[in-house]
């Protein structure tokens, strides 16, 4: 909000320079983002009149003038402007003044043989915003020659460019900031108040009919006959302008005056037009919400098609005004307009903050009821309005009408119970210079007391500490809810930078918690192996079983929590394979959501997919691309359990619909479900046009976790090598296929004890020469000891235990 100091002046005292009270008001929580020091704009401007205008002899659009500065002799000034005459005051920019506006410095010159010794200047060049095209001509008559110009242009003012937070909406006026400079600065308040109006009819045509109590609390609606629409005096205009508020008329000038000195906004309707559309001399304004179709061209010249959440001003319930956004052209104050009828209202913030979304349309008066307008002061700032347009529009009130459903006045403030020992337990100490110290009773009483506040004494804490019961005054009911509230609104006020900077004693380097540490190790060994982190959205489009569903989403394609990661990782294989990316291989790590019986549950999980070729040089293969096998995909996995030293059981699986029923396992440890792998089901793959080899994995993070050997993984362990020699042993048989090689595994380490450094199978075969339902298996055992050489004695035995063991478990039909 825009800040004219010269105003500000006639509501509180001020005694700091601009700069000052700029830098008190940032350091209270109000950042003044510019200072705009008009009085530099006209610096050495002064007022002159033009005595005598001829033409000049060499240019037939310039005039040569004979201006009295009240310097004892006239300056000759060449003047460019069409409507220069004699006998007119001006403002004159005499010789060696700087019109920053313009970059320009005056100087004595000759323009086309003439000389020239100033410039008559127009509201342009003083940075002055006007429809008119030349120079400025005073109004005022016997002006005092040679006087400054910037009293007479508003220019003796210097504008703050201020900004308050969101839950200030009383800041959002002169009247809420004058309080809180006087609060800041200890300075007198001077808030005007409003004359008393007179209603010269206690009755007439107009009556109110607010469907809506609770989106419009508070309506006041006031007919005003025998108004005369002119221009604002030249005091108003300049401090709308000063406000950044082109001047319209003296009615709608006066609405924008009220609305910036109390911040409540008003609108003004034309009587009559109001009657046209009404159709009838009888006008019923109603405050209701939009039915199906309606639609209102707004001030700003655009039709707009109503929602049903746009709150609507009616006469005889046909739409008039967009309520506490903007009204509607059909009905707004022309020139012609004899009589008005004067709307000031509450209306709820939530239900005007949907309205204005809904149709993309922002205004003064919508920003200040969005964050809520101060309903103590409704009848002030209405008064103030009528009574100014009774002085500059000589309207006269004939019939006001009130519709109020506010809570009785003696709710409108509230107690709040402060505690001495509380506000300097949040605070902490203060800097006395060479000590520090605590705040004191009467600090918290001076600043409390300055807000506005009353502060009743109420005995002491159990640490024989003062205690309050404080009383908020109306206007801050909104922001003072809690005793939180006063401790900051004391810090505010007392200053931040007064209060002690306070370090830890001791700095303590920082550590990741464990699960933090396995998982970034995790990720490494991913990434090791050539997969891409991804990251996805939690929300995801709604239709899958037991899925959680958002009451309020913002798209309809985000409105359900994922269930499942590999959903999300088969379109980003899509999206890249769609455009031109190529295959993907790729991880993430995100939490799930479901729904149970007994309420929403949620996991973090691992998943990812592979499906492109690992390798980079490809000139070997003819630069073509070799899909990933199943056995590949799987090793990627073993590979990085295997560095997080778990044990992972493979067992054939066919739950999940979207896997192939005879390529897919599901993942355990120590009789712990871990989660699953597989290749993608054929007719999945169709449908998303994606290669034949591709393959997910969804991992529960928390069961992987849990199995980690946590210091091994984060400290590892020195275990030392054999020094001595190893013997391999070959066996090769018939088993039956429905047999797995990892069961198989499991029986020759069982049975080899310690002396097994490691088994691999390295041959399989089916076909000729096989039993049927059965293929022959060759697996490579490695014994080795760590402190010695075996010998032929001890291996072979050993080895034959396995053969039997084999034999024994599972029938196989040994060939070696």
């Amino acid at each position: 909000m825009r800040i004219s100091l010269n105003w500000l002046r006639e509501l509180v005292e001020i005694k700091l320079s601009p700069e000052e009270l700029a830098e008190t008001l940032t350091m209270a929580g109000f950042e003044v983002e510019e200072i705009e020091d008009r009085r530099t704009w006209a610096n050495g401007v002064v007022v002159g009149k033009v005595l005598e205008r001829q033409p000049h002899p060499n240019a037939d659009k310039l005039s040569v003038c004979q201006v009295d500065i009240g310097a004892g002799e006239t300056l000759n000034i060449v003047c460019g402007a069409a409507n220069v005459k004699a006998d007119i005051y001006v403002p004159v920019a005499t010789t060696g003044t700087y019109l920053p506006n313009i970059d320009l410095k005056i100087k004595p010159a000759k323009l086309r043989g003439v000389p020239s010794q100033g410039m008559i200047c127009s509201l342009k060049e003083l940075g002055l915003p006007t429809d008119v095209d030349g120079i400025h001509i005073f109004t005022q008559e016997n002006l005092p020659l040679g006087s400054d110009v910037r009293p007479l242009l508003g220019l003796d003012d210097v504008i703050l460019d201020l900004t308050a937070t969101a839950n200030r909406a009383d800041a959002l006026s002169m009247v809420g900031v004058a309080r809180e400079v006087a609060a800041l600065t200890g300075g007198k308040l001077s808030i005007p108040e409003p004359d008393k109006v007179s209603i010269s009819k206690s009755t007439g045509n107009l009556t109110l009919k607010i469907a809506d109590t609770q989106a419009c609390p508070a309506y006041i609606g006031t007919v005003i006959e025998q108004v005369k629409i002119a221009p604002s005096p030249e005091w108003l205009q300049q401090r709308l302008r000063a406000a950044g508020v082109r001047p319209i008329s003296n009615v709608v000038d006066i609405t924008n005056y009220v609305l910036l000195e109390w911040g409540q906004p008003l609108h003004a309707f034309d009587c009559d037009r109001l009657k046209s559309v009404a159709s009838s001399e009888n006008l019923t304004i109603g405050v209701r919400f939009v039915n199906n179709g309606e639609s209102l061209k707004t001030l700003d010249g655009q039709t707009r098609t109503l929602a049903s959440q746009n709150l609507l001003i009616t006469a005889n319930e046909k739409p008039v005004a967009l309520a506490g956004v903007m009204g509607g052209e059909e009905t707004e104050v022309h020139e012609g307009t004899q009589s008005l009828v004067l709307e000031a209202a509450l209306f709820d913030s939530v239900a005007i903050r949907r309205s204005s979304r809904s149709v993309g349309l922002r205004s003064e008066a919508s920003g200040r009821y969005e964050r809520g307008v101060n309903r103590a002061e409704l009848e002030i700032a209405n008064r103030r309005a009528l009574s100014l347009i009774s002085e500059l529009a000589s309207g006269i009130l004939v019939q006001q009408e009130i519709a109020d459903t506010r809570p009785d006045p003696s709710t409108w403030s509230r107690s709040i119970a402060l505690r001495l020992d509380r506000v300097n337990q949040i605070l902490g100490p203060i800097d006395l210079g060479e000590d520090t110290g605590e705040l004191q009773e009467q600090d918290v009483e001076r600043i409390l007391t300055a807000l506005g506040c009353q502060l009743t004494p109420s005995g002491e804490d159990s640490s024989h500490q003062p205690t309050w019961s404080v009383s908020v005054p109306p206007y801050r009911y909104r922001d003072l809810e809690r005793e939180i509230d006063l401790i900051e609104e004391i810090a505010r006020l007392y200053g931040y930078n007064r209060f002690c900077d306070t370090l830890p004693e001791k700095s303590e380097g920082g550590y990741l918690p464990l699960d933090e540490e396995l998982i970034r190790k995790l990720r490494a060994f991913l990434r090791a192996e050539g997969l891409t982190e991804l990251i996805h959205y939690s929300l995801v489009k709604p239709g899958e079983d037991r899925q959680i569903v958002l009451s309020n989403p913002l798209f309809v394609e985000y409105s359900a929590l994922r269930n499942d990661l590999i959903a999300g990782l088969v379109d980003a294989f899509q999206y890249n394979l769609e455009q031109g990316n190529g295959a993907l291989n790729g991880f993430e790590i995100g939490q799930i959501f479901w729904r149970e019986e007994d309420g929403f549950q949620e996991t973090e999980t691992l998943a990812g997919i592979i499906g492109g070729d690992r390798t980079v040089g490809k000139w070997s293969k003819s630069g073509r691309e070799e899909p990933i096998t199943w056995f590949e995909a799987k090793g990627i996995l073993e590979s990085v359990f295997r560095q997080l030293a778990l044990e992972v059981e493979f067992q054939p699986d066919r739950r999940d619909d979207r896997l192939h029923p005879g390529r897919t396992a599901s993942l355990w440890i120590r009789g712990n479900r871990l989660g699953i792998f597989g290749q993608l089901h054929p007719q999945l793959r169709r449908e998303k046009g994606l290669p034949d080899s591709v393959y997910v994995f969804q991992l529960d993070l928390d069961v992987l976790l849990e199995s980690v050997g946590q210091d091994e993984i984060l400290v590892p362990a020195f275990q030392p090598y054999s020094t001595y020699p190893a013997s391999d042993r070959d066996i090769a048989f018939f088993a039956p296929v429905k047999i797995s090689v990892s069961e198989i595994q499991k029986v020759i380490t069982k049975a080899s004890k310690d002396l097994l450094e490691s088994v691999e199978l390295f041959d399989e075969y089916r076909g000729e020469n096989v039993p049927e339902g059965q293929r022959s298996l060759a697996f490579r055992l490695v014994y080795r000891a760590s402190d010695r050489t075996l010998t032929e004695a001890e291996v072979e035995p050993v080895h034959n235990k396995v053969r039997e063991a084999l034999v024994e478990k599972f029938g196989v039909n040994l060939r070696s």
